[in-house]
């Protein structure tokens, strides 16, 4: 090797992680997370406000995502390790999938459109049978006379309300125009609008809209079943260069650096996610008036985004090269590389148990703590997820407030708080810090479990920040705890155990926790903190995989699983 293409190697990561060119390789996660965040936030909204299905039914359809991501995954992350083109093993699969995700995302909001068009379009001799409700944004729920036909309105809302409710219905409106023209918004003492729905608004109005909008769902279910295959092809899409976009941060990083850059990708993510949510506050779309809107403008200034996103990444990353130069970084004939990665090696491995290492299997104490840290990972998953996946909804519904913001303080205490976590982990070893990470979730979710409209603001704001740092705590140091096990080897095994165990919790509690919030709506919170304080039980009879990282770069610290 010559002097000169010795320095390129190591200037492009060998003794120091090129930053700018890590960066750039983030902008395909940075991607990945914008959607995620986009999907886990308007697409309950959808199925529920739109198509007026059950949070049961909803939670199934927001767990096609992770059902498909046990297949997708593995399939695709061995089919690019096989591939070979002038674009490298990753590209091509980053670029295709993007590419694919971006058109047929707005394609989805096109179906949305269509289904909304059935509730707007509504004439009065439509709706004789129906519920005779219809969404205005006046913002008052107004149904012409003749379109009851001479019946009682709350006789023609019987699909709504149990019969039990209809009667209580008939005391607290004895006049059917008193629930006609409830408001939307509370109002202050000039009489203007505040906002703030009004409780009578979220608590009668609302579900009467979703069941009208499921009648016209079960009349016509074509929209429904259009909108469903469009899904599963933005899923699919997303699906193709998941694992090649994650796959290719090793690929061309060498292995003393990986921790670094692992940590700059993840902060690539957080930005995209933060990023979305920013524009959800610019289209208002966690507004009660905007249950409604059309999502055409949001989606497609997604989906540009998205493609930005891939031109910047396409014209930047040269994976090719820089996987030749990684490689040959790792490989260096002086040795000083090679040194680095056994000093690196030598640093995660710490003090964890040697026997799978120089064996190639567990011990029965190794396994019996894999699998309770494996079930750790899954309850963990099934509270937070939970969570995720309905938080939009139960914004509106319960706490009658925009849920994007609160959402960007939960990202953005994460973000600041990885490195501090990196140093505390540092002291305590990181099955205390998970331990502490947990007790802090419960204590968030049980907390936020009292919250209500109205509540106070800067209560909520610390809830979520909480949040956002209890759930760094446990990303950045489950998934060492897990490859720790490994002793070296048989890394991509345990990785696949990782996700296995992550994704089989976001398969079931979208569903279950749907059921349990068609019974009661305000269950979400004590759900997500029952399955916490389990994960607590079960962690503690977690006995290896916990080693004392040395001291390292601040930045290593934020290395965590890409999830």
């Amino acid at each position: 090797m010559s002097n000169g293409t010795k320095t390129n190697i190591l200037n492009a990561g060998g003794e120091k992680l090129n930053y700018k060119r890590t960066v750039l390789v983030g902008f395909a996660f940075f991607l990945i997370c914008l959607f995620w965040q986009v999907y886990d936030t308007t697409v309950p909204l959808i199925l529920t406000n739109k198509f007026g299905m059950s949070q049961t039914w909803s939670g199934a359809i927001m767990a096609l995502d992770n059902i498909l991501a046990l297949f997708l995954l593995p399939v695709f992350g061995a089919l690019s390790d096989r591939t070979k083109t002038k674009a490298g093993k990753r590209t091509p699969f980053i670029m295709i999938g993007t590419v694919l995700a971006a058109v047929l995302f707005i394609g989805l909001s096109v179906a949305d459109y269509r289904q909304l068009t059935k509730l707007e379009s509504v004439t009065p001799d439509k709706y004789e049978s129906s519920l005779a409700v219809i969404y205005e944004a006046d913002p008052v729920i107004t149904v012409p006379e003749e379109a009851t036909d001479g019946k009682n309105f709350l006789q023609a809302v019987g699909a709504v309300f149990s019969e039990k409710e209809q009667k209580r219905l008939q005391e607290i409106f004895p006049d059917e125009n008193d629930f006609l023209a409830i408001e939307m918004y509370e109002r202050d003492e000039s009489g203007a609008a505040t906002g703030k729905a009004t409780d009578e608004y979220i608590k009668y109005v609302v579900p009467a809209r979703n069941a009208y909008a499921w009648q016209k769902t079960a009349e016509s279910p074509a929209t429904l079943v259009f909108f469903v295959l469009l899904l599963l092809g933005v899923l699919v899409s997303m699906g193709i260069f998941r694992s090649p976009a994650v796959a290719l941060m090793p690929d061309v990083t060498p292995k003393p650096l990986r921790s670094k850059a692992n940590a700059v990708i993840n902060l690539m993510g957080s930005f995209g996610g933060i990023a979305v949510l920013v524009f959800g506050m610019l289209f208002k779309t966690g507004n009660i008036e905007n249950a409604l809107m059309n999502y055409i403008p949001f989606f497609s200034i997604v989906s540009g985004i998205m493609i930005l996103a891939l031109v910047i990444f396409r014209i930047t990353v040269k994976e090719p090269q820089w996987a030749l130069e990684a490689a040959a970084a790792d490989t260096d004939d002086a040795g000083n590389l090679g040194k680095a990665d056994t000093a690196g090696s030598a640093a995660d491995a710490g003090d964890a148990d040697k026997s799978a290492a120089s064996s190639g299997k567990l011990t029965p104490a190794e396994r019996r703590s894999l699998i309770f840290l494996l079930a750790s990972v899954a309850l963990w998953f099934m509270g937070y997820n939970a969570v995720t996946s309905k938080y939009s909804v139960y914004a509106s519904s319960v706490l009658n407030m925009d849920y994007n913001m609160t959402l960007v303080i939960a990202q953005g205490a994460a973000i600041v708080s990885y490195i501090p976590i990196g140093m505390i982990s540092t002291r305590l070893g990181r099955k205390k810090t998970i331990l502490i990470g947990v007790a802090m979730l419960f204590a968030t979710f049980f907390g936020a479990a009292f919250l209500r409209a109205g509540s106070p603001v800067w209560f909520m704001n610390i809830l979520f920040a909480m949040a956002g740092v209890a759930w760094a705590t446990i990303n950045v140091n489950s998934y060492p705890m897990v490859v720790e096990m490994a002793g070296g080897r048989n890394v991509g095994k345990y990785t696949g155990y990782y996700y296995t165990a992550s994704m089989a919790a976001q398969v079931v509690t979208p569903v279950l926790s749907g059921i349990f919030l068609d019974i009661r709506f305000t269950t979400l919170f004590p759900y997500a903190a029952f399955f916490s304080a389990v994960a607590f039980v079960t962690m503690i009879f977690v006995k290896h995989g916990d080693s004392k990282p040395a001291a390292r770069d601040r930045l290593d610290y934020l290395a965590g699983a890409e999830d």
